[in-house]
């Protein structure tokens, strides 16, 4: 009898030791590229930032890959960044440069997915890459809406988070649609084989980083929260490059929006979001 008393106390014991060392995990959603939205959580999209130049006869290599993934899903948010002899350089850039390749040259084409995955070369051959990379299902959704009006912007940006986060950044991005110029193409299978493509259509084009183009640090990002940056500011000004003082400064109504969050640690976006000026999104949430 005692040898029972004695073998059960020593049971519990264990029992109480075992659960105190047991570190209890909550179920996560499956974020993987195939698994079915679950209601509730956001979907999830790829950035594809393009490092590109109109006089860069490589660099349709590239545009061409965004317009396959872009067809082949709505998951993806693309941000053209010119750089160079360009009318529509962006002088900005050295910070991206630094953040990417910060002990190489920036020789275009240069493409990244989510900021720092390098997509694999030759990128039309590689689109599911970027598509991979996008889900059903995420913890954090982005919800933009604009007034776009007299030379003024309101933008208001909203983050959302279904789990707790820390050493989260946002960036958000003005672009630019319809801006045309001829471009450099060496490519006889791609956009019919001609060089230079006459007035081509240049979309998704960088024109102004409204935060620190690296990130700002956001706070509050815990479950349940719903984070609103709000952004009141002239339509910007832009300084013609030398090489082009007849540059266009920008259109109010081709202008639209990309804001994405990426993890401080490594600057991986977790997600993204586009918008047209006067657009008012709901998150993108699963019903």
């Amino acid at each position: 009898m005692k040898f029972k008393i004695v073998t059960a106390f020593l049971t519990l014991v264990l029992l109480v030791v075992s659960c105190q060392d047991t570190e209890i995990i909550e179920n996560r959603p499956d974020e993987s590229s195939t698994a079915p939205p679950i209601s509730g959580y956001f979907k999830k999209n790829v950035l594809i930032e393009d490092y590109t130049g109109t006089w860069c006869g490589n660099c349709t290599r590239v545009a061409w890959a965004i317009e396959e993934a872009k067809a082949a899903s709505d998951k993806v948010v693309s941000v053209a960044i010119h750089n160079g002899n360009d009318p529509f350089h962006f002088p900005g850039i050295a910070p991206l440069k630094n953040l990417i390749l910060p002990n190489s040259p920036l020789a275009l084409p240069v493409s990244r997915l989510n900021r720092m995955i390098v997509w694999g070369f030759p990128e039309t051959s590689n689109v599911q890459q970027a598509l991979d990379l996008t889900s059903n299902n995420s913890t954090i959704g982005l919800a933009m809406s604009s007034t776009v009006a007299n030379g003024n912007i309101n933008l208001d940006v909203k983050i959302k988070c279904l789990d707790d986060y820390q050493n989260l950044k946002l960036v958000v991005y003005l672009l630019e649609d319809k801006l045309y110029f001829n471009q450099r193409n060496y490519y006889n299978d791609l956009y019919n084989g001609v060089n230079p493509i006459p007035n081509f259509e240049h979309n998704h084009v960088l024109r102004a980083s409204l935060t620190n183009i690296v990130g700002e640090a956001i706070t509050g990002t815990v479950n349940g929260a719903t984070l609103t940056r709000n952004f009141s500011i002239p339509i910007p000004t832009i300084t013609p490059p030398s090489n082009f003082p007849n540059a266009p400064q920008i259109t109010p109504e081709n202008i639209s929006f990309v804001a994405f969050v990426t993890r401080g640690e490594d600057n991986i976006v977790i997600n993204a979001r586009e918008a047209k000026a006067n657009e008012n999104q709901n998150f993108q949430e699963n019903p």
